[in-house]
C-alpha cells in the first residue's frame, strides 16, 4: 500500500482513471437529474443519496469480482449467426429501457393530460425512482469498470477512482437536477440526450460502436446553445421588469 502512495505512476493512473470515470458518468448524471425531477425536492435528495450509495457499493463489489466481470465479455448465446455476451445483453436491455423511459417522459411533458395535472406523485414513486437509479447505474457501470480493469492493475487505485467519480456525480447531480426542474426546455433537451445515449448503448450491444466523443460533443454543443437561450430569456425578463 505504501508503494502505491509513493509511486508517481500510481498517482498518474489514479488521476487519468478518475477523469475517465467522471466523463463516463456524464450519462448517469443526466439520467439521475431527469428522473428525480418527478418527485418532491426532499425525496429527490434522499433518492440521490440512497441510489448513488447503492451504486457505489455495487461498483466496488463488481470491481472485487474481476474474474467474473471479465467473463461477461464471453459469448453466452448465438442469435441468427451473431454471438452475444452478458455485457452486450445488458447494454441492449439498458439502452431499450433508456429509450422507453425518455420517450415516456417526453410524452408526459408534451401532453397536457392528467399526469401533468396531478399535484402529488403516485404512491411508491420514491422507491420506483431509487430502483431505476440503481438499475440504470448497473448498465452505465459496466463499460466504466471494464475500462478501469484495462487501465489499472491495482484494485485500490480502481476503487479510489470509482469513489471519487461517484462523489463528483453526487455533488453535480443536485445543481443539474434543480436547473433542469427550473427550465422545462432544458429537461426536454436532457430527455433527448437520454434517447441518444440509449441508441448508443443498443448499438454497442450489437457490436456497432458509436464513438462517445461524438455523443459528448453533441451534448456539449446543445447544452451550450441551451445555456445561451436561458441567459437570453433571463435578460429579457429583467428588461421587461
Amino acid at each position: 500500500m505504501m508503494d502505491l502512495l509513493t509511486s508517481p505512476e500510481a498517482w498518474t493512473a489514479l488521476f487519468v482513471l478518475t477523469l475517465l470515470e467522471i466523463i463516463l458518468g456524464i450519462d448517469n448524471v443526466i439520467f439521475l437529474s431527469v428522473i428525480v425531477s418527478r418527485i418532491p425536492e426532499k425525496q429527490a435528495l434522499r433518492a440521490r443519496q440512497i441510489g448513488l450509495t447503492l451504486a457505489l457499493v455495487l461498483r466496488i463489489v463488481l470491481l472485487s469480482l474481476l474474474v467474473w466481470l471479465i467473463g461477461l465479455t464471453r459469448p453466452v448465446m448465438i442469435l441468427q449467426g451473431h454471438d452475444f455476451s452478458w455485457r452486450e445483453i445488458i447494454l441492449i436491455a439498458g439502452g431499450l429501457f433508456l429509450i422507453a423511459k425518455a420517450t415516456h417522459e417526453i410524452h408526459v411533458a408534451v401532453d397536457a393530460g392528467e399526469e401533468e395535472a396531478a399535484p402529488r406523485p403516485a404512491p411508491g414513486a420514491f422507491l420506483w425512482v431509487v430502483l431505476q437509479i440503481v438499475v440504470i447505474d448497473v448498465v452505465f457501470s459496466l463499460d466504466s469498470i471494464i475500462t478501469a480493469i484495462g487501465m489499472a492493475q491495482d484494485l485500490p487505485i480502481m476503487v479510489a477512482a470509482v469513489v471519487i467519480a461517484c462523489l463528483v456525480m453526487y455533488i453535480s447531480s443536485g445543481p443539474v437536477a434543480r436547473f433542469i426542474a427550473a427550465h422545462p426546455t432544458t429537461k426536454m433537451l436532457a430527455l433527448s440526450f437520454l434517447v441518444l445515449i440509449g441508441v448508443a448503448l443498443v448499438a454497442d450491444g450489437f457490436k456497432f460502436h458509436i464513438p462517445r466523443s461524438y455523443i459528448y460533443f453533441a451534448i456539449a454543443f446543445s447544452a451550450a446553445v441551451e445555456f445561451f437561450n436561458v441567459m437570453a430569456k433571463r435578460n429579457r425578463r429583467r428588461g421587461e421588469g
